[in-house]
């Protein structure tokens, strides 16, 4: 199996339950995975630039697993990605990471109606996501159908709709673990 970094973008993942049970589904289904939880590795946000490269050019398949904040990543990946994805290392002539796969993987509070052109947002899921792609483009990285999943939102204490969220993380991670394992071949 190629090698596989899945960097977690959840800002406190403790307190999540569909990034948590992705995460967690991911890691029992693919031992072998690298799983990078920014929140618990950076709590203070100073990023080990050196590690995280490292990590980078080790992976064939570098996976992005976030909550969709503000219609993009959590301020957290966002400032790890500005840290990490610097010219020279990641784009430029000099660039190293050329030829790896990105696969996006992300959760959406609101539900899928909500994300149509006659919906409330009156864009698409699809609308939102060329900035990924263009990142892919600028860094050499063959960009890969995103995984995603809506309607999964905060839900206190209520054990009926944390276990329904569960479901539909497990679905999300079986659909994530068979674009990895895809993306392997």
């Amino acid at each position: 199996m190629k090698k596989v970094l899945i960097v977690s973008g959840h800002p406190d993942l403790n307190h999540s339950v569909a990034n948590n049970e992705i995460l967690q589904t991911v890691e029992k289904n693919l031992p072998n995975a690298k799983i990078h939880r920014l929140d618990s590795l950076y709590p203070n946000y100073h990023f080990d630039i050196e590690a995280e490269q490292t990590a980078i050019l080790e992976a064939d398949i570098i996976v992005f697993q976030f909550p969709f904040s503000w219609y993009s990543v959590p301020g957290l990946m966002k400032l790890w990605i500005d840290k990490v994805f610097v010219h020279g290392f990641a784009h430029g002539s000099t660039a190293k990471i050329g030829g790896k796969k990105l696969i996006i993987s992300t959760t959406m509070g609101a539900p899928a109606e909500i994300y149509q052109k006659d919906g409330f947002f009156k864009h698409t899921i699809e609308e939102y996501l060329p900035q990924f792609e263009t990142f892919a483009t600028l860094c050499g990285l063959e960009y890969l159908p995103p995984v995603i999943t809506c309607g999964v939102s905060y839900v206190g204490r209520d054990e009926e709709k944390i276990a329904e969220q569960k479901v539909i993380a497990q679905e999300h991670a079986a659909r994530l673990i068979a674009a990895i394992e895809k993306a392997a071949i």
